[in-house]
């Protein structure tokens, strides 16, 4: 659970710290500090809606019961994996993200020193990277709450450290292999999509959304020990518990879940071989 909620939050703010890094860079190299305010106001704008989204999210998923409440359940997971998925291709796109972020600000810049109205391109722009990752991160957090749990500490520890990362970036003599750093977490993230695919799928057979492929493929849970406690490897066992929270492990599968997991993974490996390795 720590992992995993560690991954996901630094993931999302690091992308967040990067836009805004760069666009406060870029207004100090081309003497526009007096729009360094306009920056500050769309980061609190973008905290705020993200936190109305976290209550509004929460109060929606809080009104479900029995079987609606596994398919909310079942399809959050499956957006979240979606949208992990988009978030990862796209981070691998990235050549020259400084680039193009930086001739977005050059002309709202321009236009607002013609007239000021034109500001708030620059607010808008800052305000909806920073809504975009905090709404995403309450979808990704909320799907691994369904499925095993999230961590405080680990959610905390990501966010922390991305904003360090972004600071060391661009304002130090440091040099922070960024690409190196998102290929790793990439890996993880990919696996940490795979089982919320498959728990998805879990949840929608389990409300009878999903009738087809519900025979177990395997059960290889160890029963539970004569004093209640539970065997390393059981799902709820200290090691298998950590691999269900991080990977969606599962002891007793069935066969639909393998089905999607094995495909997920095999279709995003062929996806990465195809656009990303050709050339």
């Amino acid at each position: 659970m720590v992992l995993s909620s560690f991954l996901i939050t630094s993931r999302e703010t690091l992308e967040a710290a990067l836009v805004v890094g760069i666009v406060l860079a870029y207004l100090i190299k081309t003497n526009n500090e007096r729009y360094k305010k306009t920056v500050y106001y769309g980061i609190v704008a973008g905290i705020v809606f993200s936190i109305l989204a976290a209550v509004l999210f929460t109060k929606l998923a809080g009104g479900f019961e029995g079987k609606a409440e596994e398919v909310f359940e079942g399809i959050t997971m499956l957006f979240a994996a979606f949208l992990l998925t988009t978030m990862i291709f796209w981070m691998l796109k990235q050549r020259n993200i400084a680039g193009k972020i930086e001739s977005k600000v050059a002309d709202h810049i321009e236009k607002a020193n013609i007239n000021k109205r034109y500001a708030y391109g620059l607010f808008i722009l800052v305000a909806v990277a920073v809504l975009r990752e905090g709404v995403e991160t309450v979808i990704f957090l909320n799907a691994l709450s369904f499925a095993s749990g999230i961590s405080f500490v680990g959610g905390l520890l990501g966010v922390v450290t991305a904003i360090f990362i972004g600071y060391l970036f661009f304002v130090s003599a440091l040099k922070i292999n960024l690409k190196k750093f998102f290929n790793i977490s990439s890996i993880f993230l990919i696996l940490i999509a795979a089982g919320l695919v498959a728990q998805g799928t879990h949840e929608l057979q389990e409300a009878g959304v999903l009738s087809y492929g519900t025979k177990e493929v395997w059960n290889i849970n160890p029963k539970a020990t004569s004093d209640n406690n539970f065997p390393l490897m059981h799902e709820k066992g200290i090691i298998g518990s950590f691999l269900k929270g991080l990977f969606g492990y599962n002891g007793n599968p069935s066969l639909l879940e393998v089905l999607f997991y094995v495909s997920y993974l095999v279709g995003i490996f062929l996806v990465y071989k195809i656009y990303f390795t050709a050339k």
